[in-house]
């Protein structure tokens, strides 16, 4: 799943959605939960619920928390749900204790369930600075019982990227590059950019792209990919963790004035249930490493090599020293 589909289901507000959420494995998400203060079955700090989205990054992710607090001596379980709408209000509850995040679409879900579904166009909270967009996260999560944990520094979020050729023919590395060259530039897209305000309408603002249309092949696919190498359009919208950039002869342009919200990785848990300092020093251990270009290559390996999540997260906190072997 793109940031652009996660933005528009940040954007839906509090819609009262419910759903019976399934473990892996079928078991209830109670069944011997006792959070992070101990007594549960099989742990003696006790069984801890790590929530995914259906989208592999989301997956991944899960994995890696739940094998680093496992290696912490707690007993994780990866449950999936199928989207923001309904693992947020579980988390809040207590029925999910963490879950992987983006620090401006979930502020900005948020700030829509807080303050009405207006408010993330109206009144956002979020920005390119990631800083600032924790800050104001932490504000919104706080009194509905959620602890934000450290940021860090990988990122999914709207990324541009250019054939090599075409970089290379008008000296381009960032996007402001490309506004400076007066170029005129279709992007392969989804039909939403044309009025989305981080798509064409924030290139011609921020940056003055000369922007003639969008054909929409859709965000980050094989198809639209495909039209930026064979020079049908110039620019593709897709995401900073695409691992399949370079298989098509494309470069990343930089974002260098930061139109795009800061969507770094973060964990985002149940205050009373995972609060404690020992799992936010779990699960900092991942944060403080992972990178985005370690976050695409996972993805690549789930997606093109038809890996297990589970077993392509072993293998990356195995090689960075993060659990146990």
């Amino acid at each position: 799943m793109s940031r652009t589909s996660r933005i528009a289901g940040a954007v839906l507000g509090t819609a009262a959605l419910t759903v019976s959420l399934v473990a892996c494995g079928g078991d209830s998400l109670e069944e011997g939960k006792k959070g992070g203060s101990g007594g549960a079955s099989g742990s003696a700090k006790g069984s801890l619920v790590v929530g995914a989205a259906a989208f592999t990054e989301s997956k991944v992710l899960a994995e890696l928390y739940a094998q680093v607090l496992n290696d912490a001596g707690y007993s994780a379980t990866v449950t999936t749900v199928k989207n923001r709408e309904l693992y947020e209000p579980s988390l809040e509850k207590g029925e999910i204790d963490v879950v992987p995040e983006y620090a401006a679409t979930i502020a900005e879900f948020l700030n829509a369930k807080v303050n009405g579904p207006k408010a993330p166009e109206e009144k956002p909270v979020a920005s390119g600075d990631a800083a600032a967009t924790v800050e104001a996260l932490k504000k919104l999560a706080e009194p509905r019982g959620l602890k934000v944990l450290a940021v860090g520094g990988a990122v999914d979020q709207n990324a541009f990227a250019v054939s090599k050729e075409f970089a290379e023919k008008n000296k381009l590395k960032t996007l402001s590059d490309l506004g400076a060259a007066k170029l005129k530039v279709k992007i392969a897209a989804g039909d939403e950019c044309e009025i989305r305000p981080f798509c064409a309408p924030g290139l011609k603002k921020t940056y003055g792209i000369d922007v003639t249309g969008i054909d929409p092949k859709g965000v980050g696919t094989p198809q639209s990919k495909q039209a930026v190498k064979d020079g049908v359009d110039q620019l593709v919208l897709t995401t900073t963790t695409d691992a399949t950039i370079e298989s098509f002869g494309l470069v990343f342009l930089d974002d260098d004035k930061k139109l795009q919200n800061a969507d770094n990785v973060l964990p985002v848990v149940n205050a009373k249930d995972a609060g404690s300092p020992e799992i936010a020093a779990a699960l900092d251990k991942i944060t403080k490493v992972l990178t985005t270009a370690d976050l695409a290559e996972l993805n690549r390996k789930v997606d093109a090599e038809r890996a297990k999540p589970e077993d392509v997260a072993k293998a990356y906190l195995q090689s960075k020293g993060l659990v146990s072997k």
